[in-house]
């Protein structure tokens, strides 16, 4: 069936039938094995495993780059404090700002490197 409203447009339209969409998963015989083996000691069927396996993944991995992102900050503000204690008092403040912007953030020329920052829209 293709969309009939929009004329020109070949994409198939999905009907609002309160059914989930099915998807097919290649998956290796062992992997299959593992699933099926997670499967029955959770008392559940195949499809309902692989749906609770990657709803189980995407969390984990949602919560470790938080956690990455949390431990980011928290690391450099301690370095922004140990290199303002070994910076000379005596340097005005601008001056210790810029030292250690420079050293917390590195020299600007490798900035397109950096895979932490994000990159400035062309």
């Amino acid at each position: 069936m293709t969309d009939s409203g929009n004329k020109g447009s070949n994409r198939p339209v999905r009907r609002l039938t309160g059914i989930d969409v099915v998807s097919a998963v290649k998956m290796s015989e062992q992997l299959t094995a593992a699933v099926d083996a997670w499967a029955e000691s959770h008392e559940t069927h195949r499809s309902d495993a692989i749906r609770q396996l990657v709803e189980i993944g995407l969390a984990v991995s949602n919560a470790a780059k938080t956690a990455s992102e949390r431990d980011s900050a928290r690391i450099e503000q301690i370095a922004v404090r140990q290199i303002d204690q070994l910076l000379d008092p005596a340097l005005p403040e601008d001056e210790r700002e810029r030292r250690i912007r420079r050293l917390t953030e590195g020299p600007p020329e490798f900035a397109p490197s950096r895979v932490d920052l994000p990159k400035p829209e062309t």
